[in-house]
């Protein structure tokens, strides 16, 4: 038997990898897909431009279910008045402020009127911003998940998700990290934990069936 199929046993045999489901009001939450992390020579790589597109070939299928919509950025002051630990650990991150070129959305996922933007300073989409309130004045009962990257804010954002009870979906395709190896790891274990994962094909087709 392979490593990962003992791996996979272990987690069987102790009770994870149950399904939590899919409810009948989602809402998609797209985490930093902003130009900074889709530049290698920033802080992207790997997967992230895969999922970038794939997200893009999703986003009319969101738009037509009329699925609210939430995009992330990291912005931080231009005195690096609010930057903490997080910086201490990634310095970089304090270059992306408001009007930074780095921090502004990519072409592909341009927002459109009525969708929201939230703006943070840590890895979870939810951690000192408006989005569980804006979530909850929606009676959302499922949050899609997309962004980058898997093993960072991803993971953070579909962990607060799950903690605040609602069903997760980490969009397998749709996802990416600067390295393959942690975006493999990271999506077993949330897979094990906190979240399902559906490809995006497979998530067009639930999203079509909300509606019929």
């Amino acid at each position: 038997m392979s490593s990962a199929s003992n791996d996979l046993e272990i987690y069987k045999r102790q009770g994870y990898g149950g399904k939590s489901g899919f409810g009948q009001r989602p809402a998609a939450v797209l985490v930093d897909f902003i130009n900074g992390f889709a530049d290698p020579q920033q802080f992207g790589g790997g997967n992230i431009g895969a999922a970038i597109e794939n997200t893009a070939n999703l986003l009319p299928h969101l738009r037509g279910a009329k699925v609210p919509i939430a995009y992330t950025r990291v912005v931080y002051a231009e005195d690096g008045s609010d930057t903490g630990v997080f910086c201490l650990k990634s310095p970089k991150l304090a270059t992306l402020t408001e009007h930074s070129d780095s921090s502004q959305i990519v072409d592909e996922l341009t927002p459109e009127a009525g969708d929201y933007i939230v703006r943070k300073t840590q890895p979870s989409a939810f951690f000192g911003t408006g989005l569980l309130g804006w979530l909850v004045g929606r009676q959302i009962d499922t949050l899609i998940v997309t962004g980058c990257t898997t093993s960072g804010c991803v993971r953070a954002t579909a962990v607060d998700s799950m903690s605040n009870n609602f069903k997760t979906i980490v969009v397998s395709d749709c996802v990416g990290d600067r390295a393959i190896a942690p975006h493999q790891a990271n999506l077993f274990d949330m897979e094990q934990k906190c979240a399902d994962l559906m490809t995006a094909e497979e998530l067009a087709a639930r999203l079509s069936s909300l509606n019929a």
